[in-house]
């Protein structure tokens, strides 16, 4: 007799949906891997409707369906970098609209809202959404989108997604998560009222920091048809490379994901305990101002540590250049550990006295938590805070 599972356990779970993506347009050769379709243009007529790679591409579609299925939505839309993703949302908007911002967003994201698209009649206001006061505000100031990140770049501040969504679903005002450090392994913005879940792909979801890539997703068909048309439009499009780069990382994600959490707690612990640490910022760290929210949204607290050395800029430096297993460098969420000055480096383009207000000062600096052995990070950042005394 044939048994019959219950429905929970008859789909795939998320180790096997990044494996197991569906179609690779090659059912003629049977490759287990699908090929990169390295070509500008299409013959016209053909069966999958494929005409110039600038409006589609074999290995775009292979990576969106993976992500669909990742995020569990209808749609999602892949473009050149995470910066090309929020480009394509931004274009969406009018001159005049106004975008209410979570004030602690990724340095990149600030400069391309206050120097570019503000020329074009884009108005934004910065607010810290992680108090009550600022979620009202959302009543009154009729905004046509909200921005947030959660966790942020680089503080690590949780927002509470499914009270914020609720508010604005209540005014009808779309509301972008960027879910970079978390991934849709660790929070689905989606499932908690998000109308567009924003990744950089170049981060945990490639892993190895070597393509470039953002994506889009969505239970929007409108919003959908927003982003082809700017994925075509604009130019913003990847390259069909670096969609094979970052599809063929995918299937390691939740096998990365699950060593870099596991050594970066173990080391926010660690840190938290030095005399040259004023204090540790870690989501699933019971001294973190959000622990709870966080344990309530998020699966775990992910891979970035945020630490505040009793140093200035000269001696943080120096902390970053004395590592030998963590290289200062920009980026984050590749199997290799990264340690990065956001006052210099992430927030460079972000003013003085917005630095300020936020806390993102000379002594800040970003950990992000490799694949490599607990033991031997440990004792690389254990020895380069010793010189720090």
């Amino acid at each position: 007799m044939e048994s019959q599972l219950p429905e929970e356990q008859s789909h795939p779970r998320e180790s096997t949906k990044v494996i197991h993506h569906g179609e690779s347009f090659a059912n003629s050769t049977g490759t287990v891997m699908p090929p990169i379709y390295q070509t500008a243009t299409f013959r016209h007529g053909n069966p999958e409707g494929f005409d110039y790679t600038r409006s589609g591409n074999p290995n775009f579609r292979i990576l969106e369906a993976v992500l669909c299925s990742l995020e569990n939505c209808n749609y999602s839309t892949v473009f050149g970098s995470g910066v090309s993703a929020i480009t394509a949302i931004a274009s969406s908007l009018s001159s005049g609209d106004l975008i209410l911002c979570e004030e602690n967003l990724y340095g990149c994201t600030v400069r391309l809202f206050e120097q570019v698209f503000k020329k074009f009649g884009l108005r934004t206001k910065w607010l810290d959404f992680s108090t009550q006061s600022s979620i009202d505000s959302i009543n009154t100031l009729a905004p046509s989108m909200i921005w947030l990140e959660s966790p942020t770049n680089p503080l690590l501040k949780i927002m509470d997604l499914k009270k914020i969504c609720a508010n604005a679903k209540k005014n009808q005002i779309p509301v972008v998560v960027d879910n970079t450090f978390a991934t849709a392994l660790l929070q689905k913005p989606l499932e908690l009222g998000a109308t567009i879940s924003l990744t950089s792909t170049t981060k945990y979801i490639n892993g190895h920091s070597d393509a470039l890539g953002g994506a889009v997703c969505t239970q929007d068909s409108s919003w959908n048809e927003k982003m082809k048309f700017a994925q075509k439009a604009l130019g913003l499009q990847p390259s069909p490379f670096d969609c094979w780069l970052i599809t063929r990382g995918i299937k390691t994600l939740p096998l990365r994901l699950h060593r870099q959490v596991d050594n970066a707690l173990k080391l926010a612990n660690e840190l938290a305990e030095h005399n040259c640490v004023q204090w540790v910022k870690y989501p699933f760290r019971s001294d973190h101002p959000q622990n709870e929210l966080a344990r309530k949204q998020m699966t775990a607290g992910g891979a970035i540590i945020t630490v505040k050395l009793k140093a200035n800029q000269k001696e943080a430096y120096s902390f970053c250049k004395n590592l030998k297993y963590f290289t200062m460098a920009e980026s984050l969420g590749g199997i290799e550990s990264l340690v990065c000055h956001p006052a210099t480096m992430t927030h460079a383009s972000v003013p003085p006295q917005i630095k300020q207000k936020l806390g993102i000062d000379e002594g800040l600096v970003r950990l992000s938590i490799g694949c490599e052995d607990f033991l031997d990070l440990d004792r690389d950042i254990k020895q380069s805070l010793e010189k720090l005394k």
